[in-house]
């Protein structure tokens, strides 16, 4: 998967982002891994309360908001 989605339970922001990811997975066919930050001690030092996170091809690509005409772009381009 080139899309890796940081998540935590209870994270509206996060319920956002995973409708932004699904359309993106509608128009490109590009899926996503989801993972829980509570679940790494790492991840929830380095991302705390900066989440969601979105990374693309294992860099991160923003936060907070997914920019879908952004990673549209990025993933075709």
């Amino acid at each position: 998967m080139r899309i890796t989605l940081y998540t935590r339970a209870g994270c509206h922001l996060c319920d956002d982002a995973k409708a932004v990811l699904d359309r993106v997975r509608e128009q490109t066919g590009e899926g996503y891994a989801e993972v829980d930050i509570a679940t790494d001690p790492e991840l929830t030092a380095e991302y705390g309360d900066r989440i969601p996170v979105i990374l693309l091809d294992g860099r991160e690509h923003g936060y907070w908001r997914v920019e879908e005409h952004r990673l549209l772009r990025d993933l075709v381009g």
